[in-house]
């Protein structure tokens, strides 16, 4: 299995749609979590909404912090991508641990402002964006996960995902 960890700064709304998402979409392959460099403690209402409206299950989501996946008794994370676009001033984490880094950065859909509607469009917008990608990560040939000596290449594959998205967006 291939444990991904999605992060965050406040681990409320862009990476809990991707774990979420993941886990959805991935079965028995892969592993979707999530967490934040400084949590928040909760999830963005609209976040699951907008997860619940698309059937993806919401069971055991949190905002929590990227300490729970460090030291022993942490999953063993293969890969981390981070989601944050610095656009709200704040820098995105970055993850010391071991494992493959890529960056997908999205804007913040909880730092949007509007009626409520406006608000629930963002945020299916990019859980539509997140899914884009994971569906095309889920589309790597698997070779790419399992071997040391392929890892820059599932880095750069990664990265091109996000670049690829950027386009045809």
């Amino acid at each position: 299995m291939t444990n991904i960890l999605f992060l965050c700064t406040g681990n409320s709304a862009r990476s809990i749609l991707a774990e979420a998402a993941l886990n959805h979409l991935g079965g028995s392959s892969y592993c979707g979590y999530s967490a934040g460099s400084d949590p928040t403690g909760t999830i963005q209402p609209l976040a699951l909404k907008t997860l619940q409206a698309n059937g993806i299950d919401t069971t055991g989501l949190s905002s929590k912090s990227w300490d729970n996946f460090i030291g022993s008794g942490a999953a063993s994370i293969q890969i981390i991508i981070t989601l944050c676009a610095d656009a709200a001033g704040k820098a995105c984490p970055v993850w010391l641990g071991d494992g493959i880094r890529c960056h997908w950065g999205l804007p913040d859909p909880a730092a949007v402002e509007g009626d409520e509607h406006s608000r629930e469009l963002v945020f299916k917008h990019t859980l539509d964006k997140l899914n884009n990608r994971i569906t095309a990560l889920l589309q790597l040939d698997s070779d790419l996960f399992f071997k040391s000596n392929n890892q820059q290449q599932l880095q750069m594959q990664l990265e091109h995902i996000h670049q690829q998205a950027l386009i045809n967006e």
